[in-house]
């Protein structure tokens, strides 16, 4: 069976996370970019660090196994970029 070309990834993508409380406590993110991305943490920190583990992963095993990226993912970021990152201070 022939492989799909694709593109090399970007070296910086950028993606949207929805991010919501869950009632038993902790967060889950999900990504409207990345079809199958959920993470699960118990800090907007910690949900948000997972979520970019996922889409590594999503994104390594896209290019590993010849098939396409999410189309968000196969442009490089676009500067400037307003970011809002969790901050704990406790």
């Amino acid at each position: 069976m022939a492989r799909r070309r694709t593109a090399a990834a970007p070296d910086e993508m950028r993606l949207r996370l929805r991010i919501r409380a869950l009632k038993e406590g902790g967060y889950l993110a999900t990504s409207p970019d990345v079809p199958g991305l959920v993470a699960e943490g118990r800090s907007l920190t910690e949900v948000a660090n997972i979520a970019r583990g996922v889409a590594r992963a999503i994104v390594e095993s896209c290019l590993e196994h010849g098939d396409p990226l999410p189309s968000a993912l196969a442009k490089p970021a676009r500067l400037p970029v307003d970011l809002l990152i969790p901050l704990g201070v406790r």
